[in-house]
């Protein structure tokens, strides 16, 4: 008895280290991207490695603020995510909610064709929608960066399989009582798949922001660069400033880790019903 209580000890301790270990592996870039952002510039190649800066400093953060306008630059990303993510929410909720409950003719087969398009590499679509943008005239405008959001098949894959799990007789209960479809897809449904939208929320919003190669296509004006973009510009052609980098890199993780840490409770649930429910 003794010795199965100790074994079971001894395995809990072992998940335990198992899983601390782990966490320190993943927390160590995190850590190195800090120590090195508060260093001087002739403080990067010491050797040996500093992980604890001898004179910490925050110069970095006030150059990267000061040689371009990253605030713009911050603003533009968020106007661009906050947008793109509302999209995505509303059209892949809209189409999955037609597919799973309004059943329109063949609404199985454009179900198929959803999943179907999820093979297809993004970078073959790069240039089909850079022809379509040039020739609506929306090349180096917002529009072009957000519209694309309009079509996320996984978005909608994933909510399909949410909205299959909703009895239609929460449909049947508000028609009796006189609720129009509009009213039962925004107070019925969608309360319903408040996990499998946050999720969803939650993975887009990172998406978008930090995005790099569509907007560095579509946005050739600096007033309305995004911050990936601003801070690529501070990789230098015959060298990297790596404090500034590491700098600005920190900066641009701050609204996805409180994005995360607002919808976290949600975003396990959300995963977990996207992918055993069909």
């Amino acid at each position: 008895m003794n010795h199965s209580k100790w074994k079971k000890t001894a395995g809990a301790a072992g998940s335990y280290l198992t899983a601390v270990l782990i966490g320190v592996v993943v927390i160590i870039p995190f850590l190195w991207m800090l120590s090195t952002s508060l260093k001087s510039k002739g403080a990067l190649m010491q050797i040996p490695v500093q992980w604890i800066p001898e004179e910490p400093t925050l110069n970095s953060y006030r150059t990267v603020f000061s040689r371009f306008p990253l605030l713009k630059a911050i603003g533009n990303s968020f106007f661009i995510t906050v947008s793109y993510t509302v999209i995505t929410i509303l059209s892949s909720s809209m189409a999955a909610f037609a597919i799973t409950k309004i059943r329109f003719p063949f609404a199985e087969g454009v179900f198929k064709l959803y999943l179907a398009s999820m093979m297809i590499p993004t970078q073959v679509t790069l240039i089909p929608l850079f022809v379509i943008m040039n020739r609506l005239g929306l090349i180096d405008t917002y529009p072009s960066v957000i519209l694309p959001s309009v079509f996320r098949a996984f978005a909608v894959f994933m909510l399909v399989q949410q909205m299959r799990s909703i009895p239609d007789d929460f449909m049947e209960a508000a028609r009796m009582d006189g609720a129009g479809i509009l009213r039962i897809y925004g107070q019925i449904i969608m309360p319903l798949t408040g996990s499998a939208v946050a999720t969803l929320t939650v993975t887009t919003f990172m998406e978008s922001w930090n995005d790099y190669l569509w907007p560095l296509l579509m946005l050739s004006d600096k007033n309305k660069m995004t911050l990936t973009l601003a801070l690529n510009s501070l990789n230098g052609q015959y060298g990297t400033e790596y404090n500034l980098l590491m700098a600005g890199s920190l900066i641009s993780m701050i609204p996805i880790i409180v994005i995360y840490a607002c919808a976290q409770k949600y975003f396990k649930a959300g995963l977990m019903s996207g992918g055993v429910k069909g």
